[in-house]
């Protein structure tokens, strides 16, 4: 029964991830959608027996991703491929003009043009980087055919709109093993993503081997960290993919880590412990002494040594300043130099440092905070405030790269990150020499909330539509066609290596024990995790905290729901379909029903017994939907009195329980308002 109940949300909620149908108007199944692409007739078979021939530059780089390529391509089609020897069988021909920087720089030539006709695809760029890329996409644009599995022929002619599209993973607060750091790799790859920023130091852990301050990692670290052997080999992992490696040390602030072995860094008395909360913590670095400095400069030597990318990342964010203020020698050296304020003192540290830096021939980059009235213009701001920071960096001259909007973490919609351009309000007012200043931009992965078995579902697929942002025209901006094809992307990351879909189906499992999971599913597929950083508020947590219930399950957007609110919405207005009624009422009736099953499994596991309330609430708010949906069809009116108490009773359910959101509720207030 509980198999032929799942078998029910397919059909009921055609919503479910990965189930939206290809329509018409969607241009292309992939994401980024490229800049130009005219279409040709018939197309090219994908049989296990066409030629990859290389033409001008060669070089292991493109061999290997030839390899990968084959790879994906068989786990997306089931067909074996080996080097076909016939001489009529169809040719990919890559055709490359030269090499790349050995060390990949910002602004590098990424452009790549893709011709498929029956017998031939050719793909020509450049330089190799264009060539990751056209592989990407040719990947993409398989599908099934009445012959089998092809590609249209089509033309297309494709570069990105920003050099820099970043994903930052903060491996600082939850250590990040080098199985997860490689994974995500490849998905970046898979969409296009070139700068994997990769945040190395926090309160809660000092994360690379340092062999000039061992005590870094020794005591900073709880043992987990990255070697130096691993750093080389995930940045030749990155360069593979064509992704530049930044790293992260951020200071003066978040840096308890690095107390613990080198207490003389700190501005307090100490002693110091790895932090277990998160937060904003008052230990700071002491700007004020000279050792403070000569310590960071064997650092910085060390590291910029390690890490080739042109540019080093120095943090400078969330520095609150308190452990100055205590300090009476720190306060009285402000005074003495003239420092008026913690902003001034952190300026002056932020100056004395990106000499270190450039000193190295390398490029600072810091968060908002470093940006003061004397801040060199060499320096980059990483905009986490907006868009009006990111413009005032611009405007001085300094170069800026866009976060805000693009915070993964906080569990928003992928509409809303789609929603956020790099070059929009404040911005837009810029001059065009202003404006390109903006490099681009990146989305941002903190670590607080998840583990190494949950990030997946956190990066992906939503960080696709941040792909595209960042690569595809700024005309590229239709919402229901980006959902349309995420779908289909989520799906192909899953041939690509990624595991989030099978991660959250197996924690699923785990939590209700030896029981059909299948009722499990079907509440899973209308709650959602809480937005922004309402979890604080909803919970004790520390880094010693599991994060394997259901809020940690869910991905951050239930389709499902989004997709009955869709629906919900042209009920409302007159233009819904019969197949929109059909579902509505397929899917409300699933959901009320569900209660009555789960109720004799929930209490029987401690992982679910918090879910009880959380299931009779969905079914609650189903039942008003589907009073709703029946006075709509019967086109009866409701009493403001019964409405009112509806939408009341709606209100309530709306409130979070075992962390987690009822997100079926807005359809059916939709619906509940609509029968005035």
């Amino acid at each position: 029964m509980l198999s032929a109940r799942m078998s029910s949300v397919v059909l009921a909620c055609a919503f479910l991830a990965g189930g939206s149908p290809l329509q018409a108007d969607t241009p292309l199944p992939i994401m980024p959608l490229p800049a130009h692409m005219v279409e040709g007739t018939g197309s090219f078979p994908i049989d296990g027996g066409f030629q990859i021939v290389f033409q001008g530059h060669t070089e292991p780089r493109l061999e290997r991703a030839r390899d990968r390529f084959l790879i994906n391509l068989t786990r997306e089609t089931g067909i074996l491929h080996w080097p076909a020897s016939a001489v009529n069988q169809p040719q990919f021909v890559i055709k490359t003009a030269e090499p790349s920087a050995e060390v990949e720089q910002l602004g590098e030539d990424e452009s790549y043009r893709l011709e498929v006709a029956p017998a031939r695809v050719l793909l020509s760029a450049p330089n190799p980087l264009g060539i990751l890329h056209g592989l990407q996409t040719f990947l993409q644009l398989v599908q099934t055919s009445p012959q089998g599995f092809a590609v249209a022929s089509m033309t297309i002619e494709d570069r990105p709109r920003f050099a820099w599209r970043g994903l930052m993973i903060d491996a600082g607060r939850h250590f990040m093993p080098l199985d997860v750091i490689r994974q995500t790799l490849d998905g970046m790859e898979a969409v296009k993503l070139n700068v994997f920023h990769w945040h190395l130091s926090e309160d809660q852990g000092f994360r690379v081997e340092s062999k000039v301050f061992p005590l870094l990692q020794q005591k900073g670290s709880d043992g987990l960290y990255y070697t130096q052997d691993q750093i080389r080999d995930t940045i030749e992992y990155a360069r593979d993919r064509g992704i530049r490696v930044i790293p992260e040390f951020d200071m003066p602030g978040h840096a308890t880590s690095w107390f613990v072995g080198y207490p003389d860094l700190a501005s307090g008395k100490g002693p110091y412990r790895i932090e277990r909360k998160w937060g904003i913590f008052d230990q700071a670095m002491d700007p004020t002494r000279e050792a403070t400095y000569k310590f960071l400069d064997r650092f910085i030597g060390e590291m910029t040594a390690l890490f080739p990318d042109a540019y080093f990342h120095i943090g400078g964010d969330e520095c609150n300043g308190k452990e100055w203020q205590a300090n009476s020698r720190i306060t009285q050296y402000m005074r003495e130099h003239g420092i008026k304020d913690n902003a001034a003192l952190q300026a002056y540290f932020t100056g004395r440092v990106q000499k270190l830096v450039t000193k190295r021939g390398k490029i600072t980059v810091g968060w908002d905070e470093v940006l003061q009235p004397d801040t060199p213009k060499d320096v980059v701001i990483q905009s986490w405030r907006g868009q009006d920071s990111l413009a005032q960096a611009a405007l001085r001259g300094n170069r800026g790269i866009l976060s805000a909007g693009y915070y993964i973490d906080l569990n928003e919609p992928a509409s809303q990150h789609y929603a956020v351009d790099p070059l929009e309000s404040a911005t837009v007012k810029l001059t065009s020499e202003q404006q390109s200043n903006i490099m681009g931009g990146e989305a941002t992965m903190w670590t607080e909330y998840v583990t190494p078995e949950t990030i997946g579902s956190r990066i992906w697929p939503r960080t696709a539509a941040i792909a595209e942002r960042l690569w595809s025209p700024k005309e590229t901006n239709g919402i229901d066609s980006m959902y349309r094809r995420l779908a289909i992307v989520s799906r192909d990351l899953e041939y690509y290596g990624q595991t989030y879909r099978s991660v959250s189906e197996r924690m699923l499992q785990r939590m209700i024990g030896d029981v059909d999971s299948s009722s499990l599913k079907v509440l899973a597929s209308a709650v959602e995790p809480p937005k922004e950083y309402a979890r604080e508020e909803l919970g004790n947590y520390d880094s010693f905290t599991p994060l394997n219930r259901m809020v940690d399950a869910v991905p951050p957007e239930s389709d499902c729901a989004r997709e009955f609110r869709d629906a919900a919405n042209r009920i409302a207005i007159g233009k819904a379909t019969p197949s929109d009624w059909q579902q509505a009422r397929q899917s409300l009736t699933l959901w009320r029903d569900n209660d009555a099953v789960l109720q004799r499994y929930l209490p029987q596991s401690a992982l679910t017994a918090e879910l009880v309330s959380v299931s009779h609430n969905l079914s609650m708010a189903a039942a008003i939907g589907l009073s709703a949906l029946g006075s709509l069809e019967n086109r009866e009116t409701v009493s403001p009195t019964d409405r009112q108490g509806q939408l009341s009773s709606l209100k309530s359910l709306e409130a979070p329980h075992a962390v987690l959101l009822d997100m079926i509720v807005p359809g059916v207030e939709v619906l509940v308002a609509a029968t005035r």
